[in-house]
């Protein structure tokens, strides 16, 4: 029996088998548009294995998770600065095409399309990653204060589409012990 590393090539190619539908689930929720996550998943998962770099099967997931993020995020802000500056190269009198076609998409997409790319990372990260106020905060380079906001921001938004979201509205509650005992 050999206590050979696995090939970096074929770790990769396990978790894209068997974990692709579930990254690709993720950079959804970060991106909003399918194209767009396929070519962040992809992107991430060479940006992981890039030079035959040794990673665990049972961690790869988790490393790849961490590449999707910040890869987006990085993107966010390279468009951020673009935005910027656009109007110093882009003549006036050019126009955006025709909108795109909008299919029928479920009330939770919908919705999560009218978020700010800020408030759809806290979203995401909150509630389908279930990462604590702290947490997001330190992986988005925010105060907490500013991730408590644009949480706020993003449940009035979803509810304004989805209707009452009473869960959301427990934004990491700290109890703390009154002295007093029954």
């Amino acid at each position: 029996m050999s206590d050979r590393q696995p090939r970096s090539d074929d770790v990769m190619a396990v978790v894209a088998r068997d974990r692709g539908a579930a990254l690709g689930a993720y950079a959804y929720l970060l991106t909003g548009d399918l194209r767009d996550a396929e070519d962040l998943v992809q992107d991430a998962l060479v940006k992981t294995f890039v030079r035959g770099r040794s990673i665990e099967l049972s961690s790869a997931e988790g490393y790849v998770r961490t590449v999707i993020l910040s890869t987006w995020i990085d993107g966010y802000r390279r468009r951020r600065q673009w935005e910027r500056v656009r109007h110093l190269f882009v003549r006036g009198d050019l126009q955006d095409g025709p909108a795109e076609t909008v299919g029928t998409r479920s009330d939770v997409q919908a919705a999560l399309a009218q978020l700010s790319r800020q408030q759809r990372a806290c979203v995401v990260l909150r509630y389908y990653d279930d990462l604590t106020v702290p947490e997001i905060a330190r992986r988005l380079g925010l105060s907490d204060g500013t991730v408590k906001r644009y949480l706020s921001d993003a449940i009035d938004a979803l509810e304004r589409v989805l209707g009452p979201l009473p869960v959301a509205h427990t934004l990491d509650v700290t109890l703390l012990p009154t002295g007093r005992t029954r």
